[in-house]
């Protein structure tokens, strides 16, 4: 279970570790639109103020696309997309947890609540809602087992 899990782990990262590179170049990328355009902006230094300052202007358009695109943009959806691959490999693992105190013989109450420990907050059941759940399941199966007797 656990290789799978690593398995699970390396091939979710592979495409926001690729986003997050492509973030990392866009700024770089900007630097050279920056370069090319005060390149241009020189060839035209002869030019009245209000071209030369649009050439500029237009270098300086380049930097903070690079900048914008990969601070703004391409960095966060990559950190996005990791914590939600994050989350779905949380639930393996709280599988995994449950499983491995049912093997260690601790009684299945004890083994609901390390399972529950494992997940985040935000999506941890409290105690009770986990016992409403459990006892619901409990009525829902001698339901069963009455009309499977009858």
């Amino acid at each position: 279970m656990q290789e799978e899990m690593e398995t699970m782990q390396r091939e979710q990262a592979q495409a926001p570790k690729a986003l997050h590179r492509v973030a990392e170049s866009l700024p770089a990328l900007g630097i050279v639109a920056a370069v090319l355009g005060v390149i241009k902006a020189m060839g035209a230094i002869n030019q009245p103020p209000e071209i030369l300052g649009g050439l500029i202007a237009g270098a300086l358009v380049g930097t903070f696309m690079g900048v914008m695109l990969s601070y703004g943009f391409a960095s966060p959806v990559a950190v996005a997309i990791k914590t939600r691959r994050e989350e779905d490999l949380n639930y393996f693992t709280c599988i995994k947890a449950g499983l491995l105190a049912y093997l260690n013989g601790y009684a299945p109450q004890i083994c609901v609540e390390y399972a529950r420990k494992v997940l985040i907050t935000e999506m941890r059941p409290s105690f009770y809602e986990v016992e409403e759940a459990t006892m619901l399941a409990v009525a829902m199966n001698r339901k069963q087992e009455e009309q499977a007797a009858a």
